[in-house]
């Protein structure tokens, strides 16, 4: 073996040594997100630790255990077969790694069970660790079928328009449509998908919706499932929809704020105070003491019994006019002489002297 055949075979070898030693670490750095737990078994009340690394930095993840299944299969039932309300959150560092305590509780669904960690905002992953719950009843996993698989074919979109009572606060409502297609080899039945609803920085909400139908393999289907909102709800809206692990669409949504409702506020604070004002004024109105000679007091007055109406007051007697005599008659000398004009003063003086003679 000739010495430049020797080097170059010492040269192959110092680079293969390389390369293994540094493949487990890119394998740890690109692998998926791992966990582990402190006990596999433990009772209700008792407490495990949770573990887990490869994950992203500094990410919300959520902690839960979980009913009727595996770490090969997944939660069946999704997030109802878990304990919820014992569940526990955990922010990554900056590794990606985490430990976290969590309370040993019964899920609502029976054994096998598993420590269900996933993530909360961002890029969805998840993890699952067998687990064992003492005392927990134990059943067959609930059978699923293993050869469909749903993508979709083609855009998603949101249909339907606002009514006149969302403009005054109501839920607004679409429908998401998408068409999707099986590239399985099993036909899917009523396929369980998940909505999730996310506005602004916030995590989605996800709510379950089932599509009733089957889609076969190598067929397609279009699917319509309903979207709605929280009442008042206004601003932009991420819509995504799940199928298992995967989310297989997401479709922004903008929505207009409802003026309605201000538009009845702002009568609301006039109305309100512009009747308070008039009532107030009425009151104050009827209550307040007036003089007696004025009309209103006269008008307050009240009659006794059987009293005549009386008509209006005379303004005043003329002064040759006495209401208790008898009306002025013209003398039959004077034919022209107006009714009501006062006489000369010679007849008045010729009845006086008259009148006065025994």
């Amino acid at each position: 073996m000739t010495p430049g055949l020797v080097l170059l075979l010492a040269l192959l070898s110092a680079l293969t040594a390389l390369a293994t030693l540094g493949a487990p670490e890119a394998r740890a750095a690109e692998g998926e997100p791992s966990v582990s737990l402190s006990k596999k078994e433990a009772g209700k009340g008792g407490e495990i630790t949770v573990s887990g690394d490869g994950w992203r930095p500094e990410t919300l993840l959520t902690l839960l255990i979980c009913g009727e299944a595996t770490p090969e299969q997944g939660v069946a039932g999704g997030t109802n077969s878990c304990a919820n309300a014992d569940g526990r959150a955990v922010t990554t560092d900056e590794k990606g790694a985490f430990s976290k305590k969590l309370p040993v509780a019964e899920p609502p669904k029976p054994c096998p069970c598993v420590v269900h960690v996933a993530t909360v905002t961002g890029e969805q992953a998840l993890a699952d660790a067998e687990f064992a719950v003492a005392g927990h009843p134990t059943a067959p996993l609930p059978r699923r079928t293993g050869g469909g698989k749903l993508a979709v074919l083609a855009t998603t979109r949101l249909e339907g328009d606002s009514s006149l009572l969302t403009w005054f606060g109501a839920p607004p409502a679409r429908q998401l449509v998408l068409t999707v297609g099986n590239l399985g080899t099993d036909p899917v039945k009523d396929p369980v998908f998940a909505i999730g609803t996310a506005h602004g920085v916030y995590a989605p909400q996800w709510e379950e919706r089932q599509w009733r139908g089957t889609v076969a393999p190598g067929g397609r289907a279009q699917v319509k499932l309903p979207v709605e909102l929280s009442a008042g709800a206004h601003g932009d809206y991420q819509i995504s929809l799940r199928y298992g692990k995967r989310v297989l669409a997401e479709q922004p949504w903008g929505v207009g704020r409802p003026w309605g409702v201000t538009l009845f506020w702002v009568l609301l604070c006039l109305v309100v105070p512009a009747a308070v004002f008039r009532t107030g004024m009425a009151v104050v109105d009827r209550v307040r003491p007036r003089p007696a000679g004025s009309a209103a007091h006269r008008r307050r007055r009240t009659k006794p019994p059987g009293t005549p109406e009386r008509g209006p007051e005379p303004a005043g007697a003329l002064p040759w006019f006495t209401p208790d005599s008898a009306p002025y008659r013209a003398p039959a000398s004077a034919p022209h002489s107006a009714p009501n004009s006062p006489p000369d003063s010679a007849p008045l003086e010729n009845r006086s002297t008259t009148k006065g003679q025994p």
